[in-house]
């Protein structure tokens, strides 16, 4: 398996996760890059919605193919033609959005080595570069198998004091899990704060290297997770940001 798995996590909701996944996929996909984002929040799933399939009726889903019910590349959306990415190719896994198959999931569980399989399945029949999981807030068993299995883990977190004590508990999990590349991304800075101040704090506070820094931006609150902002807009402030955080998977 040649294909890397890139885990993009946070403690708490709210951070921004899925708007960065979303996003760096695009920018992998624009670099000539196989790319695969793969929702594993299934008790709030959504980054489907970032992609402009808020509307839509899914054939599958990753909740049918842990059910047995199809091959984890049925549920595979080429979305390459729908978002004009002429070189690479970009494929989204969502997970259900339908109330009962939250509640069954939720209710019934899954086998977790099948989530495990899925993920090196689709790597290989997809012949992937990178596979971006877009993992549940907090840490149960669909984030600590994203995390062990993971080349690179990208934790995202505000300048908020809830966050950061659950990011300090977040890097210390995945350090007993051996995680080779762990890095933190700051993200919704307020303006008040300054980035040099951020980076010596947050690098000296937790050991951990941090990956950028993005603003709370106008931009970002206009888009309302309803596109891609990358590709909308790819000269803004955010796309170098996310541009920053790819260069460190390449």
């Amino acid at each position: 398996m040649s294909g890397k798995i890139i885990s993009i996590h946070s403690f708490r909701g709210g951070t921004g996760k899925s708007n960065i996944a979303a996003n760096l996929a695009a920018a992998a996909a624009l670099d000539g890059k196989r790319v695969a984002v793969m929702d594993t929040d299934m008790a709030s799933p959504g980054i489907h919605v970032i992609f402009g399939l808020g509307r839509e009726k899914m054939k599958y889903t990753l909740n049918d193919y842990l059910r047995g019910s199809c091959d984890i590349t049925d549920a595979c959306i080429d979305l390459t033609e729908r978002l004009s990415i002429k070189r690479g190719k970009l494929f989204l896994i969502p997970s259900s959005m339908a109330a009962t198959d939250i509640t069954r999931i939720l209710r019934e569980g899954y086998e977790v080595g099948d989530l495990k399989k899925g993920f090196t399945d689709v790597i290989k029949k997809k012949d992937l570069d990178y596979l971006i999981i877009d993992t549940h807030p907090g840490l149960d068993r669909e984030t600590l198998l994203s995390m062990a299995t993971a080349d690179y883990l990208f934790v995202v977190a505000r300048i908020d004091e809830q966050d950061l004590l659950g990011t300090a508990a977040t890097l210390s999990v995945a350090r007993k899990l051996q995680v080779p590349d762990i890095r933190i991304i700051i993200n919704k800075k307020p303006g008040i704060y300054e980035n040099k101040a951020i980076i010596s704090e947050v690098e000296q506070k937790f050991k951990t290297t941090v990956a950028t820094i993005i603003p709370l931006l106008p931009l970002l609150i206009e888009a309302g997770s309803r596109y891609v902002v990358t590709l909308r807009h790819p000269d803004s402030e955010f796309t170098k940001n996310i541009d920053e955080i790819y260069r460190l998977m390449k």
